[in-house]
């Protein structure tokens, strides 16, 4: 029998505020030593009262806006009741059936062309645990991480592929950094992912029994979980054997998943609404003014590099997935007046340049004014391109206006036509044999000649005219 997996994602992405959820404690806590960003709020003292932080709620609304979640007017926190020794309260306070949002849908873009629309069924914010740190013979905990703000972002169980899943929880990673609700960088645990997995014959409808397996901190173990996961439940179902609702945790090192508990439902959280913070009341107003941060999107811009500016989509998607690069271009663009050869500058020798030396286009020493300086000097036939890859490393180690740079070194391209004439006329005196090859049909042989043509010149001869001369002194 056939089978197809359905996959639901539970996302968590750290909201980036200054402080954490409900105090005023730094939310920055990233190689920070363990315990030291505390306090009775959020380690649970009793008689603490939490206050909800309005920036991550306007931000997790923006997130929300931009997947198209609808907002209402009214939610709520409640109490989730669990008992782990990185939980200090007893319990985390989050969204249970009034969340700040609700129907969204992300559109994922995959390798045979198509696209497909993953339903959200809510973005909700709540407060994160601790971390607990296994050691052979003790575990240690760190509250550094309690009471950080996250969002909670669940898929409908619309996903029915390993490359399905990434391709969405990238796109997400890529719109919650785009509208800055959260940097998403995995290697600073600010992006987890718990997944949902079932099998079931193909062509039917009613789901088959999942199993969760639960934070996930990387692409790489998303992939090799969820597809662990597919291949254990065909097996089992296809051996005669039942699937048990559970939640597994995944062993990186071995690549598989182990089973943890029994899979818990909302009852054995006993939730119930938070008693010391009151209810979300969002307006209109608010609404309207957080839709006036959202930049332009990933996807619209790609439509409008390939539509307006006539970019490749292979460019016009590398440059529009990351907001820097994006803005970084848009920038030298206006400079040169000449977006495709701009795109080619950026996506090559710069991030050639910014790779090499692991750095990224915020890094950048060259700013994106200067780069379009430059690529306007080839385009204006200032320079040719050759001169401008043999100075780009200085222009760019010291940030140096290429128009000023060219001009101090006497590296503009030839304007003088008689000067270059005689030029070409000497190396075609010079070179008598190579000429006859030319004429006798060596069209290698013509290149030669226009390299001692630039030669003679230092590269600051335009090539196209050197060509242009040459072959008529030549038929003469």
């Amino acid at each position: 029998m056939d089978y197809e997996p359905v996959i639901g994602l539970e996302i968590h992405c750290r909201i980036n505020t200054k402080t954490k959820m409900f105090c005023r404690c730094s939310n920055d806590i990233f190689n920070e030593s363990p315990n030291t960003h505390v306090c009775p709020i959020c380690m649970g003292f009793p008689g603490m009262l939490p206050l909800i932080n309005e920036e991550a709620v306007k931000k997790a609304i923006k997130g929300a806006l931009a997947i198209g979640c609808d907002i209402p007017e009214f939610s709520k926190m409640d109490r989730k009741s669990y008992f782990y020794p990185d939980l200090p309260k007893g319990y985390q306070i989050s969204q249970y059936d009034l969340p700040i949002s609700q129907k969204g849908k992300v559109t994922i873009a995959l390798s045979d062309g198509k696209t497909k629309h993953i339903g959200v069924t809510r973005l909700h914010i709540e407060d994160d645990a601790g971390k607990l740190t296994h050691t052979d013979s003790s575990t240690l905990v760190d509250y550094n991480r309690s009471g950080t703000p996250l969002m909670e972002i669940v898929s409908e169980p619309e996903i029915n592929s390993v490359e399905e899943a990434s391709a969405y929880a990238r796109q997400l990673q890529k719109i919650m950094r785009y509208v800055d609700a959260s940097d998403a960088d995995m290697e600073k645990g600010q992006m987890r992912f718990d997944i949902n997995v079932s099998v079931r014959p193909k062509g039917e409808k009613k789901l088959g029994t999942k199993s969760e397996v639960k934070n996930l901190n990387s692409f790489r173990s998303l992939e090799k979980a969820i597809a662990y996961e597919i291949k254990r439940h065909t097996e089992v179902l296809s051996g005669g054997g039942k699937i048990t609702q559970e939640t597994r945790g995944w062993d990186d090192e071995k690549e598989i998943t182990v089973s943890q508990r029994s899979k818990e439902g909302a009852a054995d959280y006993r939730y119930f609404p938070e008693p010391d913070i009151p209810p979300i009341l969002v307006t209109k107003k608010m609404i309207d003014e957080i839709k006036k941060e959202i930049p332009e999107l990933p996807e619209k811009k790609a439509a409008r590099y390939m539509s307006e500016l006539g970019l490749s989509e292979l460019d016009a998607r590398q440059l529009a997935e990351d907001f820097s690069l994006a803005a970084y271009f848009e920038k030298a663009v206006e400079v040169s007046g000449h977006p495709k050869k701009t795109a080619n500058w950026l996506l090559s020798e710069l991030m050639a340049t910014l790779n090499k030396n692991n750095l990224t286009v915020t890094d950048s020493k060259l700013s994106p004014k200067n780069l379009g300086k430059l690529v306007k000097l080839i385009e204006d036939g200032a320079i040719t391109g050759k001169i401008a890859k043999e100075i780009f490393p200085e222009i760019y180690e010291g940030d140096m206006d290429p128009e000023k740079f060219v001009e101090a070194k006497g590296l503009k391209v030839m304007g003088d036509t008689g000067e270059l004439e005689k030029i070409c006329h000497d190396v075609i005196n010079r070179n008598p044999q190579t000429v006859a090859d030319f004429k006798g049909g060596k069209e290698k042989a013509f290149g030669g000649l226009v390299g001692q043509v630039m030669a003679a010149t230092k590269g600051t001869a335009n090539p196209k005219m050197v060509n242009e001369i040459l072959r008529k002194l030549i038929s003469l």
